[in-house]
């Protein structure tokens, strides 16, 4: 892939003043002055590090798509917003960017009393936030199709769409508070030269002691809690008869949140099992283990994955991802307002919702993806661009051994059979970055969103999760404290007869 910037000349105009009586000097009148500080919208924003073009774009990284776009990233997605949004408004805006490392660390910001106007959580704390009505709703105008500049409204994948309109918090859907931002699913990134697809493509891996501790998994409780069930409940998910049920899709959601007491010991106790196999947990050495050949596989996130596989490539080491048979998690990261931060400012909530717009313009959209390595929520409408890129990076090439049509209609356009929507790609990109960034729908069909825990739920999953992490006190047998006892009393007999001998 290539990567580019994007010059864009800026002319100031200068006012000279009439020539003074005498003098043969042109006097420059003052610059205008500026707006002053209480015209300034301030926007706090805050987002996962390393989650939005920062700039700073080599020329050689130049986007040419066959549409005539040229995209490159100069300067940061920020800064370009605060120019496009005067330019657009004729209003000055300051984002105040920052960002969180979690989930958990966000909302634990937010409940301390930190302020922001726009935050882009994961589903399960979009949820949460929902629930508990810490969210601003988006204007009416926000989702007109017709506004010049609601790139959301005109942009979204209408698969995307669908979700966040089925999806309801007592009977509200996700898209009225929330607007997709990135997403994607979980898997498992591996070593083809040391494991076979087959080996790789079950949630059994992790505990396969033919890979001893050249495995990982997410430190994190709803991932791994995640990955572990399903290897848990791998012969019901996998059974024919399952599989081909009317309401499959829903099934499959209510196993893979199943938090029931009884089901949570289980994970915990398969996953204490597992711990002894693994290599480690992480959150984010993984990608740099598996291009160094530390690990052979590595529990991902399809955005991570597709950046270990970009890096490993340029030291000729070629990882691949796969799709556990069991299911996938599928993922979503969505900006939503805060109450507390827009406070009924109108020209608050009107930044706030030209920002998610912005971003979603379809070359924004390409921006973020080929910096960041996940996949945007934007197929683009009417704008080919976001499908140009796609081809862009994965129409195969005159050298390609076998060629593969890839129907991708189902996000592009609402219909997989659509022909417009058919990459012709390298048939080993399916089992790496293209099926990655965007699974096929048959894979789409086989994932499940994880919803978010009550508080007696959180308590039991986040005490399984501290016992497995842990050495788990109470898991040790009756005997084994017998010994120990044992031999605690040898040891203070041989010191009592010790100081006996010598008095």
């Amino acid at each position: 892939m290539k990567k580019h910037v994007k010059l864009w000349n800026r002319i100031t105009s200068l006012t000279f003043a009439g020539v003074i009586l005498g003098m043969t000097t042109m006097i420059v009148q003052p610059p205008m002055q500026v707006n002053a500080a209480e015209d300034v919208i301030t926007l706090r924003v805050c987002n996962w590090e390393e989650y939005i073009d920062e700039g700073g774009w080599d020329e050689e990284e130049l986007i040419d798509l066959d549409n005539g776009m040229n995209i490159i990233g100069e300067n940061s997605m920020v800064e370009d917003f605060e120019d496009w949004y005067y330019e657009t408004y004729g209003k000055k805006v300051k984002v105040e960017y920052s960002c969180f490392g979690t989930n958990e660390e966000l909302y634990s910001q937010l409940t301390l009393g930190d302020t922001y106007d726009l935050v882009c959580p994961s589903d399960y704390l979009i949820m949460k936030l929902m629930t508990e009505g810490w969210l601003e709703p988006f204007s009416d105008e926000f989702m007109d199709e017709t506004g010049e500049y609601n790139y959301y409204a005109k942009g979204v994948s209408p698969y995307i769409r669908q979700v966040f309109d089925e999806n309801e918090i007592d009977g509200v859907p996700w898209s009225e508070y929330a607007s997709c931002y990135m997403w994607g699913t979980t898997g498992v990134l591996y070593n083809p030269e040391y494991m076979t697809k087959e080996e790789v493509s079950s949630w059994a891996v992790f505990d396969n002691p033919k890979f001893k501790r050249q495995l990982t998994l997410k430190d994190n409780v709803r991932d791994t809690y995640f990955a572990v069930l399903g290897y848990l409940k791998s012969q019901e998910l996998c059974d024919e008869s399952f599989l081909n049920q009317e309401d499959y899709q829903q099934q499959l959601a209510e196993i893979m949140n199943d938090v029931s007491p009884e089901t949570i010991s289980e994970v915990g106790r398969l996953l204490q099992k597992m711990m002894g196999n693994i290599y480690a947990l992480e959150t984010d050495s993984g990608k740099a283990d598996m291009i160094t050949g530390k690990i052979v596989a590595n529990y991902q996130w399809s955005g991570d994955a597709v950046y270990a596989m970009d890096q490993a490539e340029e030291d000729d080491v070629y990882l691949a991802y796969a799709y556990p048979k069991e299911c996938s998690n599928l993922w979503f990261d969505g900006w939503v307002m805060l109450k507390k931060g827009i406070n009924e400012d109108a020209e608050k909530k009107h930044a706030a919702e030209a920002f998610v717009n912005f971003l979603a313009r379809p070359d924004n959209a390409v921006r973020n993806m080929y910096y960041i390595g996940y996949t945007s929520s934007i197929a683009g409408g009417a704008d080919d661009t976001v499908y140009s890129y796609l081809n862009w990076c994965y129409e195969a090439d005159d050298e390609a051994e076998e060629v593969v049509e890839y129907p991708l209609g189902y996000f592009f356009s609402g219909d997989d059979a659509d022909k417009d929507y058919i990459v012709s790609a390298d048939a080993e990109m399916l089992d790496r970055q293209l099926g990655a960034q965007y699974p096929s729908k048959d894979v789409i069909e086989r994932t499940a969103i994880m919803g978010f825990f009550d508080e007696t739920e959180t308590k039991n999953i986040n005490q399984m999760w501290i016992d497995a992490r842990c050495f788990n006190i109470k898991d040790v047998p009756v005997y084994a404290w017998v010994i120990v006892i044992f031999m605690i009393a040898v040891v203070v007999i041989l010191i009592a007869v010790h100081k006996k001998n010598h008095l």
